[in-house]
Formats: C-alpha cells, sequence, structure tokens
C-alpha cells in the first residue's frame, strides 16, 4: 500500500471535506448559544403535542411584554426559547401571563447569561485552544529534537498543528452547517469537544512519528519516503483499532445518552473520524511534502 505515492490524492480529499464548511464558515458563522452570545433560553414543557395555538401565545405574550426573541422552535412535547436577556422577575411575569392562557405546562428551565460574560466565555475559549496548540508545538519540536536528518523536531511539531488545524475545519464547519440548515448551537461543551479532540488527534499524530523516528535510525540508507510509508503501514492497525473503539462508545453514547449531550458526541465522532484519517494521511505525507521540497530548494541554489 503506497500511501506517499498518493499523497496528493489525499490531501485532495481533505480540501473536498474542508470546503463547503469553510463556505458556510464565511456565509454563516455559527449558530452562538447563549454561553458565547448572551441571552436567555426557556424551555417550556407540555404533557402533550405542542399546538400552533400555543406557539402564537407565547410569541404574543413575549412581544406585549417587549421582550425580543431571537428565535422559538418546537419539539413533540416542549418549547425552546431564546430571547435577550432578562431577569428572574420577568420569567415570573411571563410564566404567570402564560399561565392564565395556556393552563397545562411547566417550566423545565430557565437560564440568562449577560453578553459580558458570554464574551468572556468567548475568549477564554479561543484561549484555550490556541495555548494547547502552541504548547503541542513546543513539546513535539522538543521531543523530537534528536531526530535524524532529513527531519527535524520544527518539522514534525508544525506538522502536527497542520493535522490539529484540519481537524478543528472540519468539525467547525460541519457545525457550522448544521447550525445553519438545523439550529444547532454552539456552546461551552463544544470547545470541550474541540480540545478533546486536538488531544486524540495528537496522541494518534505522534503515534506514527515515533514510529518514524525509530526507523530513520534503524534504516539509514533508505529513503526517507519509504521509511515514512512503512512507518505509517506499521502503525496503521493500531492506529484504525484505537480509533474505533472510541467511536463504538460515541455510538452507544449518541443512541443511549440522551438530549444534552448529543451535539457533544456528535463534535467528538466527526473530530476522531477526522483526526484518525489527518494523522495517516495527512501529518506523516506533510513531513515527505515539506523534504521534497526542500531538497528542490538546495537543488535550485546549486
Amino acid at each position: 500500500m503506497d500511501i506517499i505515492g498518493k499523497k496528493h490524492l489525499y490531501f485532495a480529499i481533505s480540501l473536498i471535506i474542508i470546503i463547503p464548511g469553510l463556505i458556510s464558515l464565511i456565509l454563516f458563522g455559527l449558530k452562538l448559544s447563549i454561553d458565547f452570545a448572551g441571552g436567555s433560553r426557556l424551555t417550556l414543557l407540555f404533557p402533550n403535542k405542542v399546538s400552533q395555538q400555543s406557539v402564537k401565545i407565547v410569541k404574543e405574550t413575549l412581544s406585549a411584554r417587549k421582550i425580543k426573541m431571537t428565535t422559538l422552535e418546537k419539539s413533540t412535547n416542549r418549547i425552546f426559547i431564546r430571547t435577550e436577556p432578562i431577569s428572574q422577575k420577568q420569567n415570573a411575569e411571563v410564566l404567570s401571563e402564560l399561565k392564565k392562557k395556556v393552563k397545562d405546562f411547566k417550566q423545565e428551565s430557565f437560564e440568562t447569561i449577560g453578553p459580558t460574560i458570554g464574551r468572556e466565555t468567548t475568549e477564554n475559549a479561543i484561549k484555550a485552544v490556541l495555548m494547547a496548540s502552541i504548547l503541542i508545538v513546543l513539546y513535539i519540536t522538543w521531543s523530537f529534537r534528536k531526530v535524524p536528518k532529513p527531519a527535524s523536531g520544527f518539522r514534525f511539531g508544525v506538522c502536527t498543528i497542520i493535522a490539529l488545524i484540519h481537524d478543528i475545519l472540519v468539525v467547525v464547519g460541519t457545525f457550522s452547517i448544521l447550525g445553519h440548515f438545523f439550529g444547532v448551537e454552539v456552546d461551552s461543551l463544544f470547545f470541550t469537544a474541540v480540545l478533546t479532540i486536538i488531544g486524540f488527534s495528537v496522541h494518534d499524530t505522534i503515534v506514527v512519528f515515533d514510529r518514524i523516528r525509530e526507523n530513520l535510525r534503524r534504516l539509514p540508507g533508505v529513503s526517507f519516503d519509504k521509511i515514512v510509508n512503512e512507518s505509517i503501514l506499521q502503525t496503521l492497525g493500531r492506529s484504525l483499532n484505537t480509533s474505533l473503539t472510541v467511536i463504538l462508545v460515541l455510538s452507544s453514547l449518541l443512541l443511549f445518552g440522551g438530549e444534552s449531550i448529543r451535539w457533544f458526541v456528535v463534535a467528538l465522532l466527526v473530530g476522531i473520524i477526522s483526526g484518525t484519517y489527518s494523522s495517516i494521511f495527512n501529518a506523516s505525507p506533510l513531513l515527505v511534502l515539506w523534504g521534497q521540497w526542500s531538497r528542490k530548494r538546495v537543488i535550485v541554489k546549486q
């Protein structure tokens, strides 16, 4: 199996997967939950199927009290309302008014986050992802500092981060599409999933890189391209088996874990599948491509 020989095909597959998400991000962005955008979220639970009359009354009640509503969605027996930030007192007044008109329901949940806290949460989430990426580059550069030529610790670190960016773009792009077409919101759990994906992806990539380092020492006369390809094949089974076990567990959680963690699990599933792909078909081939580019530069200079 010649993975390195077909590296441009695998790079093209990655682009085909990433581009729709990038277009969605540019056109629509992400549908942020109140964790990041600020606001209030109310969930009303009904014993039977929600009627259109109940939805109409909810809208009219909020409008009469001059509460700006950003979204209103319904499931079989629930109404999910998102508004500008409102106080506990305003919430109680809305419920009191609704109970006069729609008696048979109860409030399942109410939460509110101010715009300042939402902005701070967004900034902290971005800082966490950036800090994790920087520390990974530094750690891998230091860990692989004695790798035999033509590789280098810095190249290993940079290629790892490029593979991570691939995984993050796949996940973020997917959720941009889901947010626009299905109303899926990005909350703090989403960024927890992104950080988990970063850790898993790096682990998978380091397994391959460590085998490349071993083979560079063991096979000094063999070309770098062949060593990288052989290293990928030697670790392929382990990478796929590890990922498969995680995917099976996550699939079970997706089926039986409940509504509250559904999109967290979806983010992990997308990211881990992407991370497995990028560690095998992107990170190591990028090392080879970098080496080929460096050799061409040397030849041109001579």
